[in-house]
């Protein structure tokens, strides 16, 4: 594996093959649209073996100390440290992500990769004291056994460091892992497994198969398969988790995330951090700033703010280390964004700034700040994924809470406040999996608890959040 086009499209049993079926992927570069590679799909054939060779790999790889475990995530996060230019220059062309972003990205998985192998070392059960009532004289012990195998499927927004958060824990427990990356950015989990393939585990430890959406439906509801841990859309997401209803499922799905902020904030600083945190990588992170709730005696103020913040905003080719803003994934998402931004002020929204960058044949939407939207503006009650903020004014902080709660979506919040009934009444009220105080709603480290709530998902990423669903205590 030399090149990008040296890359085949699977990578099943410990070997890289091409895939049998007919039809055919094509993946490219997000800004100029060249041709990076063309892969075959995996057919049924190959997908039986990926799942037998799994099977087999669980029933060593479960015996495994977990000291061994470790020391095989520790090598492949310095694997993936040394190879770091490489990895984040595929990201950039096919994921379409901002060179600093992407670089980023590299780093962000290596400290998921450590935290996994540490977590290795001490995760464990519990003993129970109950000597008490019938127990008297007695206590009980717990111990986490794997489930088995894993079939993961990853985004492309983030396509190593998401892979990564289901195949270190995976990997930590003793689970194999059946990588089904998405079809924008198949490159960088075939990247991954020729380093996995480096490590001293079982074969079949981990396989990554691209395939359509008719073999995906068969890898989720193989017998075979005994965890599913999915990572994107929504209805795709609950789509799988209703077809396997007997089945553990972890999603981590949609947000239209939303950030309070509330009176006395220094709003200059906040207008800083919200320009990233809305249009960092063209708003495509399911955390990225999509609605902005401020006191009323800010909102004009924070109007200007943003206003020239926004002329610093370097828009563009992604390759640019300057670049903050790129490509959206395609034209279909280009045309999505655009709708919904044209329905919005059809209905009565105002755009109060706009980036002048727009290029519709390099699908790079300009960043955009509305304000008079309507509750039920789909900028407001759908997943924009695209640069595209709203900006509205509230009168009292519960009226705030409302707004962000008006959602079927809940998966992180921001609120800057200096009062601690107001930080107490956002986390005791927010409907969302995770409330970011003095910060946007973007902020994650790889070790915490993230998830959401109502329709963005159910279950907890971050290693050992992961661990625990990959496991089951006996």
């Amino acid at each position: 594996m030399n090149t990008i086009q040296d890359l085949k499209s699977c990578f099943i049993d410990g070997t890289f093959q091409n895939g049998q079926a007919p039809n055919t992927l094509t993946v490219t570069d997000k800004y100029t649209s060249e041709t990076l590679a063309t892969l075959q799909y995996a057919d049924e054939k190959q997908l039986k073996l990926a799942l037998s060779s799994a099977s087999q790999a669980f029933q060593s790889f479960k015996k495994t100390s977990a000291g061994d475990r470790s020391n095989a995530l520790l090598k492949l996060a310095s694997l993936i440290q040394n190879d770091k230019a490489t990895i984040a220059q595929i990201i950039i062309q096919e994921a379409g992500k901002p060179r600093s972003y992407a670089e980023a990205e590299v780093d962000r998985s290596v400290a998921t990769i450590e935290a996994a192998a540490h977590e290795a070392l001490r995760f464990t059960g519990e003993m129970i004291n109950i000597d008490h009532h019938n127990g008297i004289g007695r206590q009980a012990m717990t111990k986490r056994f794997a489930k088995g195998v894993v079939a993961a499927i990853s985004p492309f927004n983030f396509p190593l460091n998401l892979a990564l958060h289901k195949i270190a824990p995976a990997i930590a427990v003793g689970c194999p892992v059946l990588l089904k990356p998405s079809p924008f950015t198949p490159l960088t989990a075939l990247y991954l497994a020729a380093l996995v393939a480096k490590l001293d585990l079982p074969k079949g430890t981990l396989q990554v198969i691209n395939c359509d959406n008719s073999l995906a439906q068969e890898l989720v509801s193989a017998d075979e398969v005994a965890m599913i841990s999915f990572t994107g859309s929504d209805k795709i997401g609950w789509h799988i988790k209703q077809s396997v209803p007997k089945k553990p499922v972890a999603l981590e799905l949609g947000g239209n995330a939303a950030l309070i902020i509330d009176e006395n904030a220094d709003i200059k600083a906040i207008a800083q951090k919200l320009i990233p945190g809305a249009f960092l990588y063209a708003g495509q992170i399911c955390i990225s700033t999509q609605r902005v709730y401020v006191h009323e005696s800010q909102y004009e103020d924070l109007i200007d703010e943003v206003r020239s913040a926004l002329e610093n905003l370097h828009v563009g080719n992604p390759d640019d280390v300057n670049v903050l803003c790129g490509p959206v994934i395609d034209k279909k998402a280009f045309d999505r964004i655009a709708a919904m931004v044209t329905e919005a002020c059809d209905n009565g929204a105002e755009i109060i700034a706009q980036s002048a960058s727009r290029d519709d044949q390099r699908h790079i939407y300009p960043p955009t700040v509305l304000t008079c939207t309507k509750p039920n503006d789909r900028v407001i009650q759908e997943e924009i994924f695209g640069p595209v903020v709203s900006i509205e004014p509230f009168k009292s902080f519960k009226d705030a809470i409302e707004l962000v709660n008006n959602s079927r979506y809940g998966l992180q919040a921001g609120v800057y406040t200096s009062s601690i009934e107001h930080m107490k009444l956002a986390f005791d009220q927010l409907e969302v999996g995770g409330v970011i105080m003095n910060d946007i709603p973007g902020f994650r480290v790889d070790a915490m608890p993230y998830g959401g709530v109502k329709d963005s998902g159910t279950g907890r990423e971050g290693p050992y959040y992961t661990m625990l669903e990959m496991t089951e205590p006996r």
